[in-house]
């Protein structure tokens, strides 16, 4: 029974183990191919990929940017990152002999010597861990430093160094037109254009994958995979360089004469187009160079800062010199906007030619007094009087005569309510009544471009559409774009958004306009032989009142146009917060766009045509006599109607000053130089702002220079010198030319004045 017993208990416990082993193996089965195939399956083929395979990126071409007319403003130039292999170095050493040095440290030493700001502590760390085989230990090195790391490489046989090809964008102009294209950083394009057309410029960066063996090194080209990149697309802007030159020439001579507390910013727009030939901030920045503050008033207020403090104040003055204040900061325009309510109003049926308007100085609004710049009135005026004397109780009036619902209709119309959608990143909104909100002070005040506030993209794309025919354009900046190879993929042109007035108002409106540089403020920005039509404003800055409760701070502008008979061009300029406090855009601002108009009118091929006096006053180009026996050089200024004068005694003229090409008025003279030996004579320059046109011309003459005339008749009474392209003192070769902005004190001013400050919008 015993031996029976036991071998059926065996034969149990066999039965049992077997029933365990068939219900077991699949649990385990099943658990197996839950870890390794479902549940972990992406990581550890992830895993497997990591350790088996190498991908490297192969960086995209990022586009160039050009002009116009193909001159290259940004582009990108081939770079390398420098790349060390911890893996490799510590294998390297596997057969280190005693008393070599390691490759760690040998690699370090000769890195830290070559790479600026690469310390040798640095890349060593960067060693320690030799499971890791990519480590990046300096980006974008120019090829003359990877040569020298090449040649160290060689040199000292070093181990586990490797370079990535890559790109560094590059801007040959430096701060030429800086707001409008922006600059990248590490992630791509950080402002302006180059933000907002990040995505086409980029292009899409390429792939090497590539096997490894078991120890971790690279296998042969039989086991690599490449994925070319695709280069970014090109951009054709519609700037153009000699414009943006011009432009920004003069922007910086009246950064200098008036040191505006906020910068100063200029638009030139092609008035059929939209598009913009020009677009400036001064003061800038150099792109290359993007995070270096060297605007003197912030680094005034960085000095004596540090830590945290220091750090947020500087992030502060980046941003501010980064920033494109023609598009996104919003102003009070002042009376340049009261281009926008004669227009509407002829328009609407609520002005004619013929009316005729009262002004004694002041008009009574909801008890409140609100004064015209002439405190004692400008009398009987007709329309075409109130805009060339900037008078403010005749705009009122006619606001009044709309009402807030027209007024408010043509405000929406002209695209004072909405942005522009130019292509260019930042673009803010205004800030305006709503006609439901609109009161008859609102609608006063509103009428002469106070107490709202709109960009200055706005701003210049409505006057330009009351003078253009009516027509309401999208302005943009990018015209073209090209792939790879140079082919146009995409063209931008026009875009009327709406045609808000009659070609016969707009020819009206840009008559009239016409006058105001002619006959009344705007004369400064008066160009001999051009038709030019603008308006003047001065903008009190109603939301920064002193301790007292008084508006101290103005925005001086002046928007231009030319010809006046027929529209191409426009410019916009306004000054923010000029050191001089009772400036008037009429003084400061015309005579700005008057420098500008004079330079690219001429550029365009807009041919001038003079009248009999202007014949006998206009501007002669000096010619080019280098080269020419000394006599006949004086013949051939004769015959310009200039003057020769030899210095030396040469057999031919060496040098001449003016230099060829240079305007000047007729009568001046240039100095012909024929020998290297002949002392150049260097003449002070006198201070003429302030003086009459009469006695600013005989002080530059009788400091042997060339005076050449910008704005108002030199010879007219009232006119002023109030400004001066040379500061006085400085010393100048005999014969050079300066140049000085003049205006009309009999004409009108265009400065907002009321007993009370009036409401802001909201």
């Amino acid at each position: 029974m015993a031996v029976t017993a036991g071998k059926g208990s065996r034969v149990w416990i066999i039965i049992f183990e077997a029933l365990i082993i068939a219900v077991g193996f699949p649990c385990v089965i099943y658990q197996l191919w839950k870890l390794c195939i479902s549940d972990y399956s992406d990581e550890l083929r992830t895993g497997a990929n990591q350790q088996q395979m190498n991908s490297t990126i192969i960086p995209a071409k990022r586009g160039n940017i050009y002009d116009r007319n193909g001159n290259t403003l940004a582009q990108s130039a081939t770079v390398w990152n420098v790349v060390i292999s911890p893996n490799a170095i510590h294998q390297a050493d596997d057969n280190l002999k005693e008393g070599d040095t390691p490759m760690a440290q040998k690699v370090a030493t000769h890195l830290s010597n070559i790479l600026d700001g690469v310390t040798y502590s640095d890349v060593l760390k960067l060693t320690e861990d030799s499971t890791r085989y990519y480590e990046i230990v300096k980006k974008r090195i120019t090829r003359p430093v990877l040569e020298e790391i090449l040649e160290a490489e060689k040199a000292y046989s070093l181990k586990g160094i490797d370079f990535e090809e890559s790109t560094r964008r590059f801007y040959p102009y430096g701060s030429f037109a800086s707001t409008v294209i922006g600059f990248c950083n590490d992630e791509g394009g950080a402002y302006g254009i180059e933000a907002y057309y990040n995505k086409r410029l980029a292009g899409t960066p390429g792939r090497v994958l590539s096997a490894r063996n078991a120890v971790g090194n690279e296998m042969d080209n039989n086991y690599k995979e490449h994925i070319p990149a695709e280069d970014g697309q090109s951009l054709v802007l519609t700037i153009d360089e000699v414009v943006q030159h011009y432009l920004e020439k003069a922007l910086d001579t009246a950064l200098i004469a008036h040191n505006p507390a906020k910068r100063i910013s200029g638009i030139v727009m092609d008035v059929n187009t939209g598009e913009i030939l020009a677009m400036a901030t001064k003061e800038d920045f150099d792109p290359n160079s993007f995070n270096e503050v060297n605007n003197v008033k912030a680094l005034e207020r960085l000095e004596g800062l540090s830590g945290e403090e220091y750090e947020e104040q500087l992030s502060k003055e980046r941003f501010n010199q980064w920033r494109n204040k023609a598009v996104s900061d919003p102003y009070e325009p002042g009376s340049v906007f009261k281009l926008v309510t004669l227009a509407s109003a002829v328009e609407s049926g609520h002005a004619r030619e013929t009316d005729s308007f009262y002004c004694n100085g002041v008009l009574e609004v909801a008890n409140r007094s609100i004064h015209c710049w002439k405190t004692s009135g400008h009398g009987q005026e007709t329309l075409n009087d109130i805009l060339v004397n900037s008078c403010n109780p005749g705009f009122m009036t006619l606001g009044q005569r709309m009402g807030a619902e027209t007024f408010s209709k043509y405000f929406e119309a002209f695209g004072l309510t909405e942005k522009t959608g130019i292509d260019i990143p930042g673009e803010a909104d205004s800030i305006y009544h709503r006609v439901d909100k609109m009161g008859i002070v609102e609608l006063s005040s509103s009428s002469f471009g106070q107490t709202f506030k709109v960009t200055p993209i706005q701003m210049i794309t409505a006057d330009v559409a009351t003078i253009n025919g009516g027509y309401l354009l999208k302005p943009f900046v990018v015209k073209q774009v090209l792939d790879a190879q140079g082919n146009v993929v995409e063209s931008y042109d026009r875009t009327v958004r709406r045609q808000v007035i009659s070609n016969e108002t707009s020819k009206m409106v840009a008559s009239m306009a016409e006058k105001v540089v002619s006959e009344g403020s705007g004369n400064g920005a008066y160009v001999a032989g051009y038709r030019v039509g603008g308006k003047t404003g001065t903008s009190q800055k109603l939301d920064q009142l002193d301790e007292y409760g008084q508006v101290t701070d103005h925005v001086l502008s002046f928007f231009g146009f030319a010809p006046a008979d027929d529209p191409k061009v426009a410019v916009l300029v306004l000054i923010d917060e000029p050191e001089l406090k009772s400036a008037y855009g009429s003084v400061i601002a015309a005579p700005v766009v008057g420098a500008i108009m004079s330079d690219i009118l001429p550029y365009m091929d807009i041919e001038p045509k003079y009248t009999e006096e202007e014949l006998e006053k206009r501007e002669i180009y000096v010619k080019d006599v280098v080269g020419q026996k000394p006599h006949e050089a004086q013949s051939i200024m004769a015959n310009a109607g200039l003057q020769g004068r030899l210095m030396g005694n040469g057999a031919e003229v060496i040098r001449q000053v003016p230099s060829a090409g240079a305007p000047v008025p007729k009568g001046s003279t240039v100095i012909l130089y024929t020998d290297q030996e002949t002392e150049t004579p260097m003449m002070e320059v006198p201070d003429v702002v302030g003086c009459s046109g009469t006695e600013a011309n005989k002080r530059i003459v009788s400091s042997r220079l060339n005076l050449r005339i910008v704005g108002a008749d030199i010879d007219a009474e009232g006119t002023v010198a109030v400004s001066q392209s040379v500061e006085p003192g400085e010393m100048l070769e005999m014969g050079s030319v300066i140049t000085v902005n003049f205006i009309n004190q009999n004409a009108a001013e265009d400065l907002t004045n009321s007993d009370e400050p009036v409401v802001p919008a909201e």
